[in-house]
């Protein structure tokens, strides 16, 4: 019952935060999902409805490097899409956090985004 509940007010943040983050083509929304083992992150343009880049800790060129869903993982994976963002065109993002608090692993994929030159 608890954990039904949780989700529930899961949904209803993503809903809210959903409702004044949009992506452009020239600012697309950034989403990131956090699951227990892996992260995953990509670049949406909503006008268009599509993925302009997405990485996750499953690729194979991050899978080398033996990167996890955790604090290190998320510093690794942010810098990781960080280049391939600038290398796709990309200089400015909106940040979606899907619902979760920036705090831990949000926020060090953040901070990360941003030493590798994002702008949000």
């Amino acid at each position: 019952m608890k954990s039904i509940r949780k989700a529930m007010l899961l949904q209803k943040r993503k809903w809210r935060i959903r409702k004044t983050v949009v992506g452009t083509a020239l600012r697309p929304r950034l989403s990131v999902k956090f699951s227990g083992k892996h992260i995953y992150a990509q670049a949406i343009d909503d006008a268009a409805g599509k993925t302009l880049v997405f990485l996750s800790t499953l690729d194979t060129e991050v899978k080398k490097s033996n990167v996890k869903g955790n604090d290190a993982g998320a510093k690794t994976l942010g810098a990781a899409f960080a280049t391939k963002a600038k290398a796709a065109g990309l200089d400015s993002i909106v940040f979606d956090r899907n619902g979760r608090p920036y705090h831990g692993r949000v926020k060090t994929f953040a901070e990360a985004l941003r030493e590798g030159g994002l702008k949000f």
